[in-house]
């Protein structure tokens, strides 16, 4: 199919054409001031159908998970629930403003306060706060709480964090941000952190060790208990990241394990829409020693609200907002981003506990499922039963690189799976199919990338010119990076 590249408005532009017209003045005409004044604005003049039509010929040439399957790892590019977005513009909850007092906004708070029973339960902690706006917002603060749980006990030797290579990039920056340092621990040979590296580096400088588990290969750390061990008998806290909870629900819970402070990504595991520079959502559960030290406020309820004597009023207020004792203070302006809470309580009250179970067993089978069937082709570097998602190495034909078969891909409109991280995988592919997806999808998938291959074999240079019938053809990423291009420039 020929695609024709879309006119830019500016391009359509006519002088004398509009997409809108003022009504006619009722109150005397006043000049602007000076300086809200700009001159030579340069807008297009253009028909208000050609100005619809363009954006919505801009929206249908969109990847996104409604049109198109979206394997990126680490990502968990997964079906939102259409019924999410019902609830969350719901108008008790859309036009409340959280300046309200208390006891106007009670359908608010007590929505709050059970999504955060609910990521107790499935994670195991014993306090939550909502505050956090977006995973690495979340793990920000949970570093921010181990430092302050050590240095009110007035263990200032504690500077340090321990961060296996096999985490997620944010892991460092976290770190770094809160005025610590990093200190990275190799992998072994499964996959696992190195047990004898990490045993000589915990010491009583460890604030504590970061852990994905998960980790971004996919793989389970098989050995968690010895490291919890290693970290807690040396005075460290255990940190987990918690992107990769789609593995985990109803199967194993954090808290259980010996983690004593995790962020929950909304978006990858509860079906919030993933930020995009927008609102996110990154809550952080803790374990009761660092319950005391969460961002605030928190929500809380009045305790006994069943008694005869409870005032009729009292019945009707009974959440309220509250800061923790050593809190380490707000994170976000308010209360966390409102819209993506609806939409995760939402999703964990349809589904239940069964559901929320299903949907981890699905991600994992789905995630086996491709890595046999592609394992054949692709290598996979760490080759034991993975969970949601699973590395593989793209280097198959000589001169052909994962980078061209990721760009071959979108010419089947596919979305290409997360490449070259992590960087402990020579060009790796890190693929992730989540729960979501039919088999028919991921049967579809693996006929692709075969075609691919022999493509490869065939056409190598048909491959490294990837994609042919997308509206621009192979861009320069690098100097797309280092010099965008963010204005129109006739």
């Amino acid at each position: 199919m020929l695609l024709i590249p879309e006119p830019l408005l500016f391009e359509l532009s006519s002088p004398g054409r509009t997409a809108f017209s003022l009504p006619t003045l009722d109150v005397p005409a006043s000049p602007l001031p000076q300086e809200l004044v700009r001159e030579a604005v340069n807008l297009p003049e253009i028909s208000e159908l050609d100005l619809v039509r363009h954006y919505v010929h801009l929206s249908q040439k969109n990847f996104s998970i409604d049109t198109h399957f979206y394997p990126l790892g680490s990502c968990t590019m997964k079906y939102n629930p259409k019924v999410n977005e019902t609830a969350a513009v719901m108008e008790g909850f859309n036009r409340s403003h959280p300046l309200q007092p208390e006891d106007m906004a009670q359908g608010n708070l007590a929505l709050m306060y059970h999504l955060q029973e609910f990521l107790k339960e499935i994670a195991g902690f014993a306090g939550i706060s909502l505050q956090p706006a977006a995973g690495a917002h979340g793990e920000f603060a949970g570093v921010l709480m181990m430092r302050a749980y050590h240095l009110a006990r007035g263990d200032t030797r504690r500077t340090k964090i321990l961060i296996p290579n096999s985490a997620h990039g944010t892991n460092p920056a976290s770190v770094t941000m809160s005025g610590l340092e990093a200190v990275e621990i190799p992998s072994d040979e499964r996959g696992n952190v190195d047990l004898a590296t990490l045993q000589s580096q915990c010491d009583d400088t460890v604030v504590g060790l970061m852990l994905t588990n998960p980790n971004t290969l996919g793989l389970f750390e098989e050995h968690i208990e010895a490291v919890v061990k290693a970290v807690h008998d040396c005075g460290g806290l255990m940190y987990g990241d918690g992107a990769n909870l789609n593995a985990l629900l109803g199967i194993a819970r954090p808290g259980d394990l010996g983690f004593d402070v995790m962020h929950f990504n909304l978006h990858k595991t509860f079906t919030t829409p993933h930020g995009g520079g927008g609102p996110g959502s990154g809550p952080v559960g803790v374990s009761e020693r660092l319950r005391p030290f969460l961002p605030g406020p928190i929500v809380a309820k009045k305790a006994n609200q069943e008694s005869e004597n409870t005032p009729y009023s009292l019945l009707l207020t009974p959440y309220f907002l509250t800061m923790p004792e050593q809190s380490i203070g707000r994170v976000k302006a308010f209360h966390g981003n409102f819209g993506m809470l609806v939409r995760a309580y939402t999703y964990i009250a349809m589904l239940g506990e069964e559901g929320l179970r299903q949907v981890s067993l699905n991600a994992v089978l789905n995630a086996n499922y491709l890595k046999a069937r592609l394992g054949k082709t692709f290598p996979v570097p760490y080759d034991r039963l993975c969970m949601h998602e699973f590395v593989a190495r793209g280097d198959i034909v000589p001169g052909v690189h994962t980078m061209d078969i990721a760009k071959r891909l979108i010419d089947y409109g596919i979305h290409p799976p997360t490449v070259y991280f992590p960087l402990i995988v020579h060009e790796a592919m890190m693929i992730e199919p989540t729960e979501t997806e039919s088999k028919q999808t991921l049967d579809n998938f693996v006929e692709v990338l075969q075609r691919i291959v022999h493509q490869a074999q065939d056409e190598p240079d048909f491959l490294r010119t990837a994609p042919h019938s997308t509206p621009v053809n192979r861009l320069d990423e690098v100097a797309a990076a280092r010099k965008p291009i963010l204005c129109y420039k006739g």
